[in-house]
Formats: C-alpha cells, sequence, structure tokens
C-alpha cells in the first residue's frame, strides 16, 4: 500500500467551505491507495466489533480509522491506470489507485463516515447501492446533494443498519463514469460473527469496457458491443484463481454493474443463493443451482461445500463473455474452403495463414497482435490452451490447502483412474444383455444364431 500523504498539502483548501463542517478538514483520515492487481488478503480487523473479512479477488478492502466511535473511510475518486491482463493496461477512472475500488467492510450497526475526495475532471458523487440511509446521504447528484467539484471533499455519514452485500458507484455522469470503472464492493458484516459463517468468502464486480486493440481508453458512448467482460476489472487469464480446502464451506459474491446480465456458472458443484443485494434469503425459499443468472444492478450470495478436489472452472455463460479483445464484424468461414485464393496471398504476404475454414480454434498459434491488447483466448491449462478470456477464472480445491491459506496450490493432479482419456481399442468388447423367450441371456463375444418356438396365446385373433 501507498500512502498518499501529499493529498493533504493544504487539505483545507480541498474541502467545500461548510460541508465538513461538523468534523472540520483536520480531521481527514489518511487516504490509502494500492497499485498492482494482485488478490490482498485482508488481515482481521485491528479494532472495532469482530468479524470475518472477505477476500476481494484481484482487489483488497480499505483501511478506516475509529474516530470516538465512528469508523472513519476515505475515497478517492481519480483516473487510474489498470491492468487487466499482463499484456494489458486501460486508462481507467476508479478509487484509491485501481478500478474498482476497495471493499468496504463494517458491521451491522456500525456509524460509518466516509471522506470522498474528487480528483477527477469533472463533478462526481457517490451512491450507496442497496443501503438503508437517510435520503440526503444517498448520493444522486442534484436530487439529494450537489456534486462534488474537482478538488472538493464531501463527507457521507450514516449507520449500517443491515447486514448484506453492496456496491458503491457514482450517480453523476454515470454513464461516462461507470464507463471508466467507477464503482465498488460494499459488504456489511452481522453482529454476530457466527451467522451465517463460512471458511471462505470472496468478492467482485462484474464490469465491461469497449477497448479498441492498441488503445487504452474506453469508449464510453458504447451500449452494447462491448469487447472485454471482466470479474474486478481483470480477464482471464489474468485472473486469480479462488482457492479453497476440501470441505470448505464457500461463499462467492458478484455485483453486476455491466450493461447486460450475466448466467454465472460453477462446475463440479451445486450451490444455493443465499443472499442478494436485498438481504439473506430465507433458507426455505432456496434451491439448488449450479447456475445463477445476475441482472444489472444486482448482486448475488451462493454458497457451496467445496466437496470435491479439483481444478473446476467459474464462469459467465454467456460465450462471447469469456472472450478477449473480439471483433463483431468477422464472417464465418466454416466449411469455406480457402486453398485457392490463399496461395493468391501467399504471393504478396508470404506469411499468411487461411483461417476459420475449420472452426474458430487457433490452438497454439501466436500471431502477432497490436500493441495493448490481448488475443481472444490466451489462457494456459496444464493440457494446453483453456480457450477461454474474459469472464472465466477457476476454483481450485485441494484436500491439503491449509485453512487461510489462499495461495494458488498449482495445477492439479489427477489421481489414477479419473482422467478421460483417448479410445485405442485396447479394451475388450463389454457384455451384453437381452432377453427372450422369457429367459435372461447373456452374449459374449460374437452374436450368435439362436432359434426359439413361439406360441401364440388363445383368444387373441386377429392380433
Amino acid at each position: 500500500m501507498v500512502s498518499r500523504r501529499e493529498l493533504f498539502t493544504g487539505a483545507a483548501a480541498l474541502v467545500g467551505a461548510g460541508i465538513v463542517s461538523r468534523v472540520g478538514a483536520a480531521s481527514l483520515p489518511e487516504a490509502v491507495s494500492m497499485d498492482g492487481a494482485q488478490t490482498k488478503v485482508p488481515p482481521p480487523p485491528p479494532n472495532g466489533r469482530p468479524y470475518n473479512p472477505v477476500v476481494t479477488l484481484n482487489g483488497w478492502s480499505l483501511p478506516w480509522r475509529m474516530n470516538n466511535g465512528v469508523k472513519e473511510f476515505h475515497l478517492v475518486a481519480e483516473p487510474v491506470v489498470r491492468e487487466l491482463a499482463p499484456g494489458m493496461k486501460a486508462n481507467l477512472w476508479g478509487y484509491n489507485g485501481q478500478s474498482p475500488g476497495p471493499t468496504i467492510e463494517v458491521v451491522e450497526g456500525d456509524r460509518v463516515r466516509i471522506f470522498v475526495t474528487n480528483r477527477l475532471p469533472e463533478h462526481t458523487s457517490v451512491h450507496w447501492h442497496g443501503q438503508r440511509l437517510p435520503n440526503g446521504m444517498d448520493g444522486v447528484t442534484g436530487l439529494t446533494q450537489p456534486g462534488i467539484q474537482p478538488g472538493k471533499t464531501m463527507v457521507y455519514e450514516f449507520e449500517a443498519k443491515r447486514p448484506g452485500t453492496f456496491m458503491y458507484h457514482p450517480h453523476a455522469d454515470e454513464m461516462v463514469q461507470m464507463a471508466m470503472g467507477m464503482m465498488g464492493f460494499w459488504v456489511t458484516h452481522p453482529k454476530n460473527p457466527n451467522f451465517m459463517k463460512v471458511d471462505r468468502d470472496f468478492v467482485f464486480l462484474l464490469n465491461n469496457y469497449d477497448i479498441d486493440p492498441g488503445s487504452f481508453t474506453p469508449k464510453t458512448s458504447t451500449m452494447l458491443d462491448f469487447n472485454l467482460f471482466t470479474f474486478n476489472s481483470r480477464v482471464f487469464p489474468g485472473i486469480d484463481p479462488m482457492v479453497a480446502r476440501q470441505g470448505d464451506r464457500v461463499r462467492i459474491r458478484f455485483g453486476n454493474l455491466t450493461m447486460t446480465n450475466h448466467p454465472i456458472h460453477l462446475h463440479g458443484h451445486e450451490f444455493e443463493v443465499t443472499g442478494t443485494d436485498g438481504g439473506w434469503t430465507r433458507p426455505e425459499s432456496r434451491w439448488p443451482e449450479v447456475t445463477t443468472d445476475v441482472a444489472v444492478g444486482q448482486m448475488r450470495a451462493i454458497e457451496f461445500v467445496a466437496s470435491d478436489p479439483g481444478d473446476w472452472a467459474f464462469h459467465c455463460h454467456k460465450s462471447h463473455h469469456t472472450m478477449n479483445a473480439m471483433g463483431h464484424n468477422v464472417p464465418t468461414m466454416i466449411g469455406v474452403s480457402q486453398r485457392d485464393v490463399a496461395k493468391k496471398i501467399n504471393a504478396i504476404i508470404p506469411d499468411y495463414m487461411a483461417m476459420g475454414d475449420k472452426g474458430g480454434s487457433m490452438g497454439g498459434m501466436e500471431m502477432p497482435i497490436p500493441e495493448n491488447t490481448l488475443p481472444m483466448m490466451g489462457g494456459e491449462g496444464p493440457f494446453g490452451g483453456v480457450e477461454m478470456g474474459g469472464m472465466f477464472t477457476v476454483m481450485k480445491i485441494r484436500k491439503d490447502q491449509k485453512p487461510g491459506d489462499f495461495r494458488d496450490p498449482g495445477w492439479y493432479k489427477h489421481p489414477a483412474g479419473t482422467l478421460a482419456y483417448e479410445w485405442t481399442g485396447a479394451l475388450p468388447e463389454p457384455s451384453r444383455s437381452s432377453t427372450a423367450g422369457g429367459q435372461l441371456m447373456r452374449a459374449e463375444g460374437p452374436k450368435q444364431n439362436v432359434e426359439f418356438n413361439v406360441r401364440k396365446p388363445s383368444g387373441h385373433a386377429g392380433h
């Protein structure tokens, strides 16, 4: 973490007149910033009421200070550079050095005070999505507050009234600011740390960008044709795995701030939806699923027991959301012979390769791509190309993973007899069963001719 002490040089001049009169400019908590995109496992809370921290995928949790019983945070809205995956960076807007911003963790009943400093070139605000709070703290520019002007700081203060899973994002020039990556996660833990307790609790946001290959800044007027779909502004293979110990109860919370819905799918296990941004779901209302659809502006918390070891895929089930740097006007060439035209083009461009006549897979081919972009499917697994990008990661479950250890254990080693294999004709033909004349007959080896008599029952003339 990098402290931004320089932010407070002349801090009183940064604070809007009268906006923080109750607490005073001198009481601004230190703004902590983070660079890098690795998952940072938070330590236990240093003060305040106890809770079980969440793990933000490719992110971190924001520190606070206690001030006369109030938990104080400092968010800084600012331009940031986010690495989407190794080989590609994006010029985004976010908070405290990253997009999405840091996760805010509090406890039910906490009095919370959040200082928001604006270092953007335009006004902004922060809406605390799903929270019960005074209307004047809701963060809607023009309706419940004036915008936070560049260089100014505003204070939001309210009680975290109910436990659950929430988000924060602007309600100011929202189309631009959300498209640029301004968002963050909020978790209010229950007063009783044993309520709904799990062994592993992961959180992240779903977001999308339209960044042309070779460029750095998202196009903010795009409505539908996005080419990068992300977990916490990271794309596979740049998304960290979620790691669990066999037998752990795992919770995964995700919120959708993209422009479309996402059916999120887990391999190898069934789960239940145990929470939304509206609160915990009642146990009698839950049912087993392997995919849950999360609409725009919604949040989901799913839970399952990590019963089966392995490397299990976790992804959006819309196929084009698991690719990177997609082209929307590429023709389908499956079944089209390009042999003759390839010869003519090779006379001009010797390295030209005809592609797409047998499908879209490019196998292990490596081709030059523009600077600061990614191949559509660049992830490598233990058996070759995973052929996924975008909203895709791996749930790694291991028998010997220590409690609280979130380090990547490497690829799964399959026990003998549990790995799919190529058929070579080496196994004997299986035995086949059939019934004839009321007798169960088992034919071993080659087929044989069998003779038998059939007697027609009386009383069924014409049948």
